[in-house]
């Protein structure tokens, strides 16, 4: 059976699905049509329901979550992961509404941790994640919302960080801040979504045994990363929680869809018993 599968080429997503898309371990009778577009895109084609399996920020999720369940593999979640706020110099963040904003997409988790720390940031323009270091050099916008391998190279551009995002969440929840997941269609039966659930945490697993190695597949597809930078990213978003949420991650994914329904950003009416299937 082949099922449309979408993620991201970010390092820790060409990572997770390597062996699952490329046939280094028994997928169950299972192969993927692949496509790996930047994160936004992936939102809004979840939106469309355009993909049998995808990638998402989880403000989407939150959107789509009648669509789509969770599966228990293959999520960014944890600490110090979060997206960052940054600028070509100090900014005071009591004056952010008057900051023209580079965000890397409407319907990511990072702009809706930016919506919840600082409801009054409404003039944010979407910018592709990885022209927002650039956009601010340019004094295009005043500040802005990076995410991904950015956070590893925005001081090198000589840019300030102005709050971390992450860090923000973390203390005010007291919990790890879920950043993207991988969900599948509820219209597929329970048993084949949690196949593919357990092919991908085998995929995980098998990336993990022949780490630090990095194969052709996570090295054609980065952004012109080094090595070093490739691996900072792994290790920062492939975690414990990737490999399986546990109860810790399900508690964390809870606290943000209850904060976001506080704050009016998911519909309440109709909502599915269980995020996952």
């Amino acid at each position: 059976m082949k099922l449309t599968l979408g993620f991201s080429p970010c390092p820790n997503d060409t990572f997770i699905f390597d062996a699952m898309v490329n046939g280094k371990i028994d997928t169950k009778g299972l192969s993927f049509d692949c496509r790996l577009e930047d994160v936004e895109t992936l939102n809004q084609w979840a939106k469309e329901g355009k993909l049998d399996i995808t990638k998402l920020s989880y403000n989407t999720f939150l959107q789509t979550v009648n669509n789509y369940a969770l599966l228990h593999s293959g999520s960014a979640l944890g600490k110090g992961v979060g997206p960052l706020l940054i600028a070509k110099k100090e900014l005071d963040l009591k004056n952010i509404s008057e900051y023209k904003i580079a965000i890397p997409g409407i319907n990511t988790t990072a702009n809706l941790l930016l919506t919840l720390a600082f409801s009054n940031a409404k003039n944010k323009t979407e910018v592709i994640f990885n022209d927002i270091e650039q956009a601010v050099l340019d004094g295009k916008f005043d500040a802005g919302l990076i995410i991904h391998e950015s956070r590893f190279t925005y001081r090198q551009k000589g840019l300030v960080k102005l709050i971390d995002l992450g860090d923000w969440w973390e203390n005010q929840m007291n919990a790890a801040i879920p950043l993207g997941g991988i969900v599948m269609k509820r219209s597929f039966d329970k048993e084949l979504i949690a196949t593919v659930d357990a092919v991908l945490k085998d995929s995980i697993l098998y990336a993990w045994k022949h780490y630090p190695a990095l194969t052709t597949y996570v090295t054609e597809h980065s952004q012109e990363m080094e090595e070093d930078v490739m691996r900072k990213h792994i290790e920062l978003y492939v975690n414990e929680y990737t490999t399986d949420l546990g109860e810790e991650g399900r508690n964390a994914i809870n606290t943000l869809f209850e904060h976001a329904k506080k704050a009016g950003v998911v519909n309440t009416s109709n909502l599915p018993a269980t995020i996952f299937y």
